[in-house]
């Protein structure tokens, strides 16, 4: 499995999204890699973020959001 994540380099959320998602990999026995990007609104925009953090498992959004974030 792979597990990429996208924070804005303004968010706060990193630490608490590692303990959750090694917590939940820990509890379910997953294996993962997984990937911490810190980017900008421009990296965002060309990835096609909406918000922070962006969790994507094996490619895929886990929670889309219509709501902004990075800008």
């Amino acid at each position: 499995m792979q597990i990429d994540c996208y924070i804005s380099v303004r968010c706060g959320s990193e630490e608490a999204l590692k303990k959750n998602i090694y917590s939940a990999l820990e509890l379910e026995s997953v294996h993962a890699t997984v990937n911490f990007h810190r980017i900008d609104d421009e990296e965002a925009a060309r990835l096609g973020l909406k918000g922070s953090p962006s969790v994507f498992v094996n490619g895929q959004e886990i929670q889309p959001l219509e709501a902004g974030g990075f800008s």
